[in-house]
């Protein structure tokens, strides 16, 4: 019994001491290298440039041209929630949203899916060399959401996320409580 304990004990040490050790990892990682993409890495074929009428949530935005689209990766809460701290923390999104494309010109860039059960296109958003996707989970304003075989900037999406985790920012901390 007593050597059950032990060994019982022993594991979890060693959970929580692989734990701290990872997330001091997290911290000497250079992350500005990993996520190197800018819009120039892209080929003209890829691209589509569009201007945005409207931010319809965190995560979508209408077109001039009235096309929906969907940012691929990524999730943020539905404007039509009614817990309060959800509708706050939607609201919060679909403003830094607004705050990076609304009435801008964009680029457009496909993955492997063209449209969704919607029909809403799906793409990655780019602005100014900025990846709107990544910029938003950056900041903590949409969560990671993968759905293959559209992931191609997943692990870049995932690593801003941690990052956002550990500092509290936007879904992450109290932002609305």
């Amino acid at each position: 019994m007593l050597k059950r304990v032990l060994i019982i004990f022993g594991l979890i040490s060693l959970i929580f001491i692989f734990g701290f050790w990872a997330e001091n990892q997290l911290k000497t990682i250079d992350f500005k290298e990993i996520t190197k993409t800018r819009t120039s890495d892209l080929t003209e074929e890829s691209r589509e440039k569009a201007k945005v009428a409207k931010v319809i949530d965190g995560d979508t935005i209408e077109l001039s041209d009235k096309r929906k689209v969907r940012y691929i990766g990524i999730n943020s809460f539905e404007m039509n929630d009614e817990r309060l701290e959800i509708k706050c923390l939607a609201e919060k999104a679909r403003e830094a949203n607004r705050n990076l494309v609304e009435n801008k010109e964009i680029e457009m860039e496909k993955d492997v899916s063209d449209t969704d059960k919607y029909g809403r296109l799906l793409r990655y958003v780019w602005i100014d060399g900025i990846l709107v996707n990544e910029e938003l989970v950056k900041n903590g304003w949409a969560e990671v959401s993968s759905f293959p075989p559209d992931i191609k900037y997943q692990e870049r999406f995932r690593i801003e996320q941690i990052k956002a985790k550990l500092n509290d920012l936007g879904i992450w901390g109290n932002t609305c409580q």
